[in-house]
């Protein structure tokens, strides 16, 4: 190991040599902080620009911030001055020469000279920058990139027709708009990622893709005719190829075919007519229980004044059981996927009641499921029914058989029994066999669900 004695045998010029060539700038200053010399690695590229200094206050040269860091640290270090300590100091002067070194200050003398030996960081500097100009031209991108996935989509669900994106290197779907989905008859998540020729009947993967391409280069403008393997509805399907990503990618624009729109007119004006028209009160809610839409009958039944009244309302206020009743009706027909012979009551606008019973079906294959309410008012049920048919329920018909047999108070008493089973046996079917919801239905104590 180098003793710092036999440091003092070195040659001067050959110790700044040394010094030189172990650093980029080093600084000798005066206890009372005057730059006695300066020695500049001829690689650092200012040659003698920075001899100027010899003969400055070091505060001249430095920052206001590096100037006061300084003192700071060497303030610090006033009980141990053999220790060096290591500090970042940024340069400007007079010379316009901004730049930042890392050096190591030393005290060599006892009475307070100063020895700076440091280290060129603008290559870090500009490194940083690079970085930074980096990730700003990434986020620059991001942005962009976003901006066009909007734009894409908005394209996509937009377009008139019904259209599918489908690789030709894996015969999948990778993409398709709401149209498409409606069309086929499926949920985006069981679409996407899916082959394309089994949502076709009478084609393989091969043939299918093959006959698309071959539509698509001969006759762009053409089509072909095809049948969806889950609606059965006929269809023409039109391709355009392109690429995107080194992939080759079929464009597929499905329109319904003459039959399939006779057909698919026929069926959708029918509907819309039984739905204006109908004697029933049709109702359609979202998964939270709003109506969405609502026919005059329903009106009529609730004597609302118009379908803008009760459209974005809860069902659950025309409910006398409010929240209990949609709660059951929405978990079992979300359930089961359809519900009928649901009885209960109806609110009116003007404080009234009505005993109706509703049918309910659970539509899931839209890109908005919704569920649709068949409303019936039971008090016309039970007029119209025949009287026969009434004693059908074999407690109801126990009961019956009593009188004449039993005084009044015990047909009673053996009628509050049966009601109460029956109700019971009720509420459990329309919840599922849950307890807790079926106590509820009948406001009974937690002590039945038990």
């Amino acid at each position: 190991m180098i003793g710092r004695d036999s440091l003092q045998n070195v040659d001067p010029e050959l110790m700044v040599d040394l010094v030189t060539a172990a650093c980029d700038l080093a600084l000798v200053v005066s206890p009372d902080m005057v730059v006695q010399s300066i020695l500049v690695n001829p690689q650092m590229g200012f040659g003698t620009k920075l001899s100027v200094w010899q003969g400055m206050p070091l505060d001249d040269i430095l920052t206001m911030e590096s100037v006061l860091k300084l003192r700071e640290r060497l303030a610090g270090r006033e009980g141990d001055r053999r220790r060096p300590i290591s500090v970042e100091l940024n340069h400007a002067g007079e010379l316009s020469l901004q730049f930042p070194i890392r050096y190591s200050v030393s005290r060599i003398n006892p009475d307070g000279t100063l020895l700076m030996v440091g280290r060129d960081l603008r290559p870090i500097a500009e490194l940083q920058q690079q970085l930074v100009a980096a990730q700003l031209t990434l986020e620059r991108d991001y942005e962009a990139q976003r901006e066009l996935e909007t734009r894409y989509r908005v394209l996509m669900e937009l377009h008139p027709s019904p259209v599918l994106i489908v690789s030709m290197a894996s015969g999948k779907i990778v993409d398709l708009n709401a149209g498409a989905i409606d069309l086929i008859g499926a949920t985006r998540k069981e679409l996407m990622d899916a082959p394309v020729a089994q949502e076709f009947e009478g084609r393989r993967r091969g043939e299918f893709l093959e006959s698309l391409v071959k539509q698509s280069g001969a006759d762009p403008s053409g089509n072909l005719e095809l049948t969806v393997r889950r609606n059965q509805r006929k269809v023409l399907v039109s391709a355009t190829m392109f690429r995107a990503s080194g992939g080759k990618m079929l464009l597929c624009r499905i329109g319904l075919a003459e039959s399939g729109k006779a057909q698919f007119n026929d069926v959708s004006e029918m509907t819309t007519r039984l739905f204006s028209k109908g004697i029933d009160a049709i109702v359609f809610i979202d998964g939270d229980g709003v109506i969405r839409a609502a026919n005059d009958s329903f009106l009529n039944l609730t004597d609302s004044g118009s379908a803008a009244m009760v459209q974005g309302r809860p069902f659950a206020d025309f409910l006398a059981r409010g929240e209990i009743d949609l709660r059951v009706l929405i978990d079992n027909v979300k359930r089961v996927g359809h519900m009928r012979h649901f009885s209960t009551r109806l609110n009116t606008d003007f404080s009234g009641e009505v005993a109706v019973e509703l049918s309910a079906t659970w539509f899931q294959d839209r890109a908005n499921p919704c569920i649709g309410l068949v409303i019936r008012d039971s008090n016309i049920s039970e007029a119209v029914r025949l009287p026969g048919e009434a004693g059908s329920n074999d407690g109801l018909r126990k009961v019956m058989q009593l009188v004449g047999y039993s005084n009044l108070k015990d047909i009673v008493a053996e009628t509050t029994e049966i009601i109460e089973k029956m109700c019971i046996e009720t509420a459990l079917e329309l919840t599922g066999n849950n307890r807790v919801a079926a106590a509820e239905l009948l406001s009974l104590s937690r002590t039945f669900s038990q």
